[in-house]
């Protein structure tokens, strides 16, 4: 009997521990059958973390969802609200009174690229200037209420891509019209008003406080429209400039120059990137500025190509090159003696570039040499750069006391004539003759002038 017990007490707490067994009577099984079953502790922390992931993928869909949203409400207020406000009055012409038509235009470019806190300015640093125009007849409206309105400059999205003659409404300009982020400063700050003074107007001074990597075409343009208290009746059409991105201040660290520099670092130039495989090869054979580049190129043209390598194509070549050569030269330069009595010598620029020849104190520019002369030159050009170390630095203004040859001496009997009347020149004529082959060439200008010259003589002398 007490083993019979004993196992009736044991079914009896299985029952009560089992929730599912039970249909058998007794309050006790009845209660247990109602508690929910107790998950097991590895599920409870797989499900903790599955609702942990989703929050943080909520949370970081959030801010993105709520711009998206933002912006396609704004877009469609803005289409729906001038037109709702402005139902029961007249729209505004295009065409004004007398049949013209009107329209605001930038007639400057943009210097590019732009980044954040830096002013916006034109090409070269110049001002940006906007106008009004007639478009029937191309002319700057000078007279009339509208020649004198107020402006405002305005920031537009990239993707704005209608033509000026295709034309667009009042409606489709302010949809694309860009605000600040939720919670960022005003995006453009400063002269946000220009006010045209016979038709014409400068931008004062623009400022971006953000890029422009987060809006969806990730490019702006300026935009410009006749101030809202402005109202005679007549439309004035808006304007906008070309597309630009705008980057963080922190890309101007690596922007590269126009022009660029004889000392700035060689990745200044385009298609070489700041420690990128161009960079760290042109390092490599010792090259580490846009002048040391520009005298190798100069000097042995098809070593630099193979420095760079079948990694950089001829397309990126010729760009590399054409930027490159945009670099402003300074006022150094070299003269390379045939000997050691002086009379007759190469000279060249800062960047190792034949400029023209010097015998007896007289110049002769390499673009005014003849036929043998150049010949000849060709051959002292390759003897100077296989000999550079013996090769005189001087300073371009002491180069001015060259005395400049104003009449070509061009055949013998011309040669006896100058020898009589002038024997300085007839001793110039004689240092041609021992060095420079076939007829004398004629003189223009400086050795300082001529060293701003590129000429057909600009590189394949070391060829």
């Amino acid at each position: 009997m007490q083993r019979s017990g004993r196992g009736l007490q044991r079914s009896g707490s299985k029952r009560v521990l089992d929730p599912t067994n039970g249909t058998g009577g007794g309050g006790d099984d009845d209660h247990a059958a109602k508690r929910p079953r107790v998950p097991a502790l590895a599920s409870v922390i797989v499900e903790a973390l599955k609702v942990d992931s989703l929050q943080k993928l909520c949370s970081s869909l959030e801010p993105i969802l709520r711009r998206v949203v933002s912006e396609e409400v704004e877009r469609a207020l803005a289409k729906l609200g001038p037109a709702r406000v402005e139902g029961r009055s007249s729209p505004k012409r295009i065409e004004g009174p007398d049949g013209t038509n009107l329209q605001l235009q930038f007639r400057s470019r943009l210097s590019l690229p732009l980044f954040t806190g830096g002013k916006v300015e034109g090409e070269q640093g110049a001002a940006i200037h906007v106008v009004l125009l007639d478009t029937n007849t191309g002319c700057v409206v000078t007279s009339g209420p509208e020649s004198c309105a107020k402006l405002d400059v305005l920031v537009l999205e990239g993707d704005f891509n209608k033509e000026e003659d295709e034309g667009w409404t009042e409606e489709e300009f302010e949809g694309h019209i860009v605000k600040e982020r939720e919670g960022k400063r005003p995006l453009l700050t400063g002269d946000l008003q220009v006010t045209l003074k016979e038709g014409v107007g400068t931008i004062g001074e623009l400022i971006f406080t953000d890029n422009s990597s987060w809006i969806r075409s990730r490019k702006f343009r300026l935009g410009l429209r006749v101030a809202s208290d402005f109202s005679e009746g007549i439309r004035v059409r808006e304007a906008k400039t070309e597309a630009f991105t705008v980057k963080d201040h922190r890309g101007e660290l690596y922007k590269k120059h126009y022009p660029p520099a004889l000392k700035d670092d060689v990745w200044r130039l385009e298609k070489v990137g700041k420690d990128g495989a161009f960079h760290k090869k042109l390092n490599g054979s010792g090259i580490y500025t846009v002048e040391d580049f520009l005298r190798l190129l100069v000097r042995d043209q098809q070593r630099l190509r193979s420095i760079l390598g079948s990694g950089m194509s001829n397309k990126m070549w010729e760009s590399l090159v054409e930027h490159a050569k945009t670099c402003v030269l300074g006022g150094k330069h070299y003269i390379y003696y045939v000997n050691d009595s002086r009379n007759v010598g190469a000279i060249f620029n800062n960047i190792y570039e034949f400029t023209g020849l010097i015998a007896d104190d007289q110049f002769i520019s390499a673009e005014n040499l003849t036929d043998n002369q150049k010949v000849y030159a060709d051959t002292l050009v390759k003897k100077a750069y296989e000999d550079w170390m013996h090769a005189v630095e001087y300073d371009g203004k002491a180069l001015l006391g060259f005395k400049q040859k104003k009449k070509s001496v061009t055949t013998r009997s011309d040669t006896a004539s100058a020898s009589t009347s002038n024997p300085a020149l007839y001793g110039f004529v004689n240092a041609q003759k021992q060095l420079l082959p076939g007829k004398a060439g004629q003189s223009t200008g400086t050795p300082s002038e001529a060293a701003g010259v590129r000429g057909t003589y600009n590189g394949n002398l070391a060829a």
